[in-house]
């Protein structure tokens, strides 16, 4: 896989910081290793968790960090979020400066206890007033520059995700060939009438609201879609397949409706299907060994907002790998919390969602789990009792490679 070259940090004014070849114990935590939660101390060297004790839990001499009986976590790793569109276009046809949407993205990011994030970034959309249908060049090199002088919290990497009916869809792909973050691609075809959008109800409602279409646009893109998928879709699909397997970059589905749409993407050599959009999808993926995402969102709101299947149903029935905060950055720790709470998931399995098996499906095998020689990205959370019976997490502060940032 390709992978962002280190970076330097942006590190708080006078936050606890692991001196560079020294050691901070971090003590009295519950631990959130792979297989258990302990309470015991975690020991950071150089960036890396350098030991880990779960018997003393008196505070450590020296340099130290007091958890308070909070969980320590792995830095989470979220593999598909729109947040950063978000900010480069807060309103429809209003488009934000590239850096100050950059940093206000990284800060959610970061304040959710994502240490690496792959910033979703849509090519190809035939409508000219769309993020989707512009150049993504000044937004590139806005990354690269911020990263290069420390502005980042999270380490940011790329995911293009890939319109494959729209006519331009290759064109504005051209930035990212070779771009050292680019570590996923992902196939998708919002076509009405079918995957994520087979009910075309809840697609008008979505496009009339979110994108503010009025009525009769979303009539004039529904005729127009039809005939745009049947002279783009396949020679744009094999193209990407072809790039991904010629690159050795990561390669997910989207909005896998039938046993079918899995079927082809395990023969293009897809890893992910990304928001199966029925059991039998997400059955037919697990039966392939392609790993399964679902929005966290969809967890925390208890179902799809386009009506497709619950992601705690494809829990509950085992058939769920990973999860996503797609559209809200604290989803992800909130569903992964949310799992727990209702007998989903024990605390190691939900955290392994959004830590260890994202990270290892983008081919990121040095984070992504309280495991001594592996990076120091660490989130530390308190639980906090609701009304309501139930517990919200609260992030209390994040580390990446040792160093705080929030």
């Amino acid at each position: 896989m390709n992978a962002a070259a280190p970076a330097a940090h942006l590190t708080p004014q006078g936050a606890a910081t692991a001196a560079l070849g020294g050691q901070t114990c971090f003590h009295n935590a519950r631990l959130v290793l792979p297989e258990l939660v302990q309470h015991g101390k975690l020991y950071v060297q150089d960036g890396l968790i350098a030991a880990i004790d779960g018997g003393e839990r008196q505070q450590a001499a020296g340099w130290s960090v007091d958890c308070e009986g909070d969980l320590l976590l792995p830095g989470l790793v979220e593999m598909h979020t729109d947040n950063f569109e978000r900010h480069l276009m807060p309103r429809p046809k209003v488009q934000w400066a590239e850096l100050p949407a950059l940093l206000a993205h990284d800060a959610e990011v970061a304040a959710a206890g994502i240490t690496t994030v792959f910033d979703a970034l849509g090519v190809g959309d035939a409508d000219a007033d769309s993020l989707r249908g512009s150049t993504w060049h000044k937004v590139l090199a806005t990354i690269d520059m911020a990263s290069a002088q420390g502005l980042l919290r999270a380490d940011h990497h790329l995911h293009v995700r890939c319109e494959l009916p729209a006519p331009n869809t290759i064109d504005l792909f051209q930035p990212f060939i070779g771009h050292p973050r680019l570590s996923l691609i992902s196939l998708m075809d919002h076509t009405p009438g079918q995957r994520q959008w087979e009910n075309l109800e809840q697609a008008r409602t979505y496009y009339t609201g979110k994108k503010g279409w009025s009525s009769e646009k979303f009539e004039r893109q529904l005729a127009l879609s039809n005939e745009l998928q049947a002279r783009y879709a396949e020679p744009h699909r094999a193209w990407f397949v072809a790039h991904c397997q010629q690159h050795g970059i990561a390669l997910a589905s989207h909005d896998d409706t039938t046993e079918a749409h899995v079927a082809q993407a395990h023969t293009e050599g897809a890893s992910l299907s990304e928001f199966p959009t029925t059991v039998a999808a997400a059955r037919a993926a697990r039966e392939r060994g392609l790993l399964t995402v679902m929005g966290g969102p969809n967890v925390v709101r208890g179902g799809s907002h386009s009506g497709n299947v619950a992601a705690a149903e494809l829990a509950r029935l085992g058939l769920l790998d990973i999860l996503s905060s797609d559209y809200v950055p604290a989803s992800l720790l909130g569903a992964a919390l949310r799992l727990v709470q209702d007998g989903l998931a024990t605390l190691p399995q939900a955290v392994a969602m959004v830590s260890a098996n994202p990270a290892r499906a983008t081919g990121l095998h040095d984070r992504g789990a309280l495991v001594a020689g592996l990076r120091a990205d660490l989130v530390q959370v308190r639980l906090v009792d609701l009304p309501d019976g139930t517990q919200h997490g609260v992030v209390r502060a994040v580390w990446r490679e040792g160093q705080r940032v929030l």
